[in-house]
């Protein structure tokens, strides 16, 4: 899958401002974030982007006084374990409990739940809040026994944790090729098993599960989109755990899981990121 990769220099160039510019950007399909000393870099889908939305989005920006330019090129196939080794990608410590590494990291704290990836992509390394939103959901989940869909799931963190606690059997899939091959890899790292990874999207739930959990981090449009498909192979007292966008959003993202039957249970939030939990 072909990425075109954006430079956004903003003005003031500050925390909020990227913040912002980040969920604003993931309204039209970007994906993936990094910050830079003068902006941020995004990418997007080739086959998706459309440049009158992403000039719309922008005219619109919420914050006032805000300047914001760009620039893209198609995204070069790079060695991101390298890339991610010299500049980015630390072991990132969760809830005192999760610690999550890659191969070239030494001497790494220790902690109950220990998660070995090697990013193969620009993507996924667990570094957001929203990943680190839902670890922290399935940290405090009673997943023993259950059967668990990781919906979009990147480097399938998310699946490789669930399973450490007992969710068997799970499922992970995502649209991105690259997402998948890099999941199978780290699946191995982890010595763990019944996680099955495919390539697809939503439609392609029709002959799976159905779940005890569904948990689904990607972003708020296709979340609107696709809720209905995760909903309809679910085990009735199935939970649904979801995030991607951001504490404003919550009405929306209420809304439509409450038209489709579920039932809200609670919310929790980190610099303005959220996450949301839902019950059949």
């Amino acid at each position: 899958m072909k990425y075109l990769e954006f430079v956004f220099r903003t003005t003031p160039c500050t925390e909020t401002v990227n913040d912002v510019l980040s969920a604003v950007l993931g309204e039209v399909g970007f994906e993936s974030f990094i910050e830079q000393t003068d902006g941020i870099a995004a990418y997007i889908q080739k086959q998706l982007f459309n440049e009158e939305s992403l000039k719309e989005a922008l005219a619109e920006f919420p914050l006032p006084n805000t300047q914001i330019e760009y620039s893209y090129q198609d995204a070069e196939d790079k060695d991101w374990n390298e890339e991610w080794e010299k500049n980015f990608f630390q072991p990132i410590i969760i809830g005192d409990r999760c610690i999550i590494h890659s191969t070239f990291h030494r001497d790494v704290p220790k902690a109950e739940y220990d998660i070995v990836i090697n990013p193969q992509m620009a993507f996924g390394t667990g570094h957001h809040e929203t990943t680190s939103l839902i670890i922290n959901e399935l940290l405090d989940s009673n997943l023993q026994g259950k059967s668990l869909l990781d919906m979009g799931c990147g480097t399938s963190i998310l699946a490789i944790l669930a399973r450490m606690r007992g969710a068997t059997p799970c499922t992970a899939i995502d649209i991105d090729e690259w997402c998948v091959r890099n999941s199978l890899e780290n699946i191995a790292l982890n010595y763990v098993d019944n996680i099955t990874v495919f390539q697809g999207d939503a439609s392609s739930l029709a002959d799976q599960g159905p779940f005890d959990v569904v948990i689904a981090n990607i972003n708020r449009n296709i979340l609107l989109n696709d809720m209905k498909h995760y909903i309809a192979r679910m085990n009735s007292e199935a939970e649904l755990l979801m995030s991607g966008f951001y504490v404003d959003d919550i009405p929306a993202i209420q809304a439509e899981a409450e038209r489709n039957g579920l039932h809200f249970i609670h919310h929790k939030e980190k610099n303005r990121w959220a996450v949301v939990k839902f019950k059949k």
